[in-house]
């Protein structure tokens, strides 16, 4: 073969080498040019309370066709309760990474954030700026027991009924007849979210625990003190079932009345969406007390600020953020008995259920009470074990 020949062969070769790499490039920049001219996803795990309330404004934010930079955005939410939402995020098991998430307080976003800036070496929830958390509504625990129980602790205890209160109810030998009840009732039966399924049980357990010190920031040396937990045991001993009060203790409540329980501390949103079918089913309403040690759930929109999800998934992210603070959408979490977030919007409105049901004793402005604070990761990470070793199992 002679050298021009193969000079000749050398040339068709590198001319088909670089046809195919412009062939290939104009491939991937056609793949890249569909996937930006679709949607951007917003990914959002919620807490269980107001997922409710953000999937039907997900579901009329996309019916409206929100844009950004030319592509339509579309949310999709995820419910998943606080503590089991917690424990994806700090054992890497939350997959895939969503670009958003709402858990039931702004205290699990800070416990999860120092676990994971330990990690990164960075923050990848913001406290400050554009993208920091913002609530999008609140609600609070009060206490709910059913009416012809409630005049009957009233009588025994005065108007402003505690914890103390209801452990005296609960260890009393002589149940309802002793307290001044009918015998028919039993024994005091007490309603508390199981704790490992519902963040709702576990704070219930540090506001108990408030109330029992008398202070607002309760330590692991108070939860772990031998006196608190016998008083802790006796107390929680009243539940009747752990088992079957998961994450909405209201709703079963409404379906099982007496026998699942004569009172508790429940979340005001939750025992305002079911008062109506407690009321049908069981002919007899709840009465709402609102406690001393209170504690509030303020559901803090947390944009993911990792590499994981793109500058325009999290523009996209606060463009949904911006649309649930608006006027007309937090009336729709009113409707669901949480509080608005954005303050031009009012609960005191003749068809709001805060109005409805203010002859049982709810309020649309809570007077001033003592807050809770949010406890630390060692403090609910005690009550946990205590809970596991002495309650769940019995």
């Amino acid at each position: 073969m002679t050298k021009t020949r193969w000079v000749f062969i050398i040339l068709i070769l590198i001319v088909a080498v670089v046809v195919g790499a412009a062939l290939l490039t104009r491939q991937n920049e056609g793949i890249t040019t569909v996937s930006e001219s679709g949607p951007i996803e917003v990914r959002i795990v919620c807490a269980l309370p107001v997922e409710p309330f953000v999937s039907q404004a997900a579901k009329q934010y996309n019916a409206e066709k929100h844009e950004l930079e030319g592509r339509v955005i579309e949310v999709s939410i995820v419910p998943m309760d606080g503590l089991t939402a917690m424990s994806r995020w700090e054992s890497g098991e939350m997959e895939p990474v969503p670009t958003v998430w709402i858990p039931d307080s702004r205290y699990l976003v800070e416990l999860v954030n120092a676990t994971l800036k330990e990690q990164r070496g960075r923050d990848v929830f913001l406290t400050g700026g554009e993208y920091r958390a913002r609530p999008i509504a609140t609600s609070l625990f009060c206490w709910a027991i059913w009416q012809s129980r409630d005049q009957v602790l009233e009588a025994k205890y005065g108007a402003n009924l505690g914890w103390k209160d209801i452990h005296d109810a609960a260890i009393t030998a002589g149940g309802w007849p002793e307290l001044g009840g009918k015998a028919e009732w039993g024994y005091f039966k007490l309603v508390v979210p199981n704790p490992r399924r519902n963040v709702g049980g576990l704070m219930a357990m540090v506001a108990a625990a408030g109330e029992y010190w008398q202070k607002t920031r309760i330590s692991v040396e108070d939860v772990t003190n031998p006196e608190f937990q016998q008083w802790l045991k006796e107390l929680m001993g009243a539940v009747t079932d752990f088992s079957s009060l998961g994450s909405y203790s209201a709703e079963n409540l409404a379906l099982f009345g007496y026998s699942m329980g004569d009172g508790g501390q429940l979340l005001e949103s939750d025992l305002l969406v079911n008062m109506a079918g407690m009321q049908t089913r069981w002919v007899e309403p709840m009465d709402v007390r609102y406690p001393q040690y209170i504690t509030w759930f303020d559901f803090p929109y947390t944009i993911w600020m990792g590499d994981e999800t793109t500058a325009q998934e999290k523009n996209a992210a606060l463009d949904f953020q911006h649309y649930l603070l608006t006027a007309d959408v937090q009336k729709l979490a009113v409707g669901y008995g949480l509080r608005p977030a954005n303050t031009e919007v009012a609960i005191d409105d003749a068809d709001s259920l805060f109005v409805k049901w203010q002859e049982q004793g709810v309020l649309a402005v809570v007077p001033a009470t003592t807050q809770m604070r949010p406890p630390d990761r060692e403090v609910l990470l005690a009550l946990l074990r205590w809970f596991d070793l002495n309650v769940s199992q019995r």
